[in-house]
């Protein structure tokens, strides 16, 4: 695994030969990478990516290179949530610049707190595009008391420049928020985005990992690649997820929620349609489980589809 040094070291290089590499206070930089006039805006945690002994490189940098995009990460040391006066003025010089104004397409992308960075400097290029994957808002407690998971936070302001990331997308030419309606604190803060343009993409049950999960799935250059020309619609994104229902760790986690609400009967369900597509010893233990509380209480599973057209 790199140091934090080499792995500057590295990105220096990189940025020597393609773009700039700059170090922006103690916990932040940016890597520019030039390519095409379409431009994706990334923020990234660097102890995540130096933890990736294969490829150390931002995501971003990888969606962008197959695509041939240009690509700006900003990255910061910990979850810092960009709150930091050298990234204001990082976005300061590059608008000052006209830095932006080279890119015909624009798209800012985060997760978590990175998705409320990217939603919050998103308002320095009017026009992007944003895809914020389980974002914060604000942790402002004045605002959002109910989030007690990041206390460290609650000393840091929200409320100077680019505070309010929902108040920052007024001049963005629109987006979408994803995320899982059945974790609580994700699904409040999706709700403070409630704004024209924004687009609300319910993932139940898939939990607070969606971008590994994406990426694991096969889909989330193809979903970054519908934002960034804003046609990531509710039936596009439909299409394409609907790959889940091939995907184990997402068919695990229906099955865990459906026994922790102890739904035998829907869990016999549930196993036995799993398991006419995939083998799993897992689902089977379920199912054998459910069908066994069923028999006790006098229930049966009403024949498939396919039991039913053999008569």
């Amino acid at each position: 695994m790199h140091t934090i040094n080499s792995w500057h070291d590295m990105l220096t290089k990189h940025g020597d030969e393609f773009g700039f590499h700059q170090i922006l206070g103690r916990n932040h930089g940016a890597l520019f990478t030039s390519d095409d006039e379409t431009l994706l805006v990334t923020f990234e945690n660097a102890q995540d990516l130096r933890a990736n002994e294969e490829n150390s490189h931002p995501m971003g940098l990888s969606v962008a290179g197959k695509q041939g995009w240009s690509h700006l990460c900003i990255y910061s040391e910990g979850d810092t949530w960009f709150r930091d006066e050298h990234v204001f003025n990082f976005f300061d010089t590059l608008v000052d610049e006209g830095f932006f104004d080279d890119f015909e397409r624009i798209l800012f992308f985060g997760a978590g707190s990175c998705g409320y960075a990217a939603a919050a400097f998103s308002v320095a290029a009017p026009g992007a595009q944003v895809l914020l994957i389980h974002p914060q808002a604000t942790l402002d407690p004045r605002v959002t008391e109910w989030d007690q998971r990041f206390p460290t936070m609650r000393r840091v302001s929200f409320t100077d420049r680019y505070g309010y990331a929902p108040a920052m997308l007024d001049a963005a030419a629109g987006g979408a928020v994803v995320y899982d309606p059945y974790e609580t604190e994700d699904a409040m803060h999706a709700a403070l985005f409630t704004r024209d343009g924004i687009t609300k993409l319910r993932c139940p049950l898939m939990g607070r990992d969606l971008v590994p999960d994406f990426e694991n799935m096969g889909i989330m250059t193809t979903i970054m690649n519908a934002a960034v020309r804003n046609k990531l619609t509710p039936a596009l994104f439909a299409r394409h997820y609907r790959i889940r229902r091939r995907y184990p760790v997402y068919l695990k986690r229906v099955l865990v929620y459906l026994e922790r609400q102890d739904r035998p009967f829907l869990t016999a369900l549930y196993t036995r349609e799993v398991l006419r597509r995939l083998q799993g010893p897992r689902f089977k233990r379920a199912q054998t489980m459910a069908l066994r509380t069923l028999q006790a209480r006098g229930q049966r599973l009403p024949p498939s589809l396919s039991q039913r057209n053999q008569h």
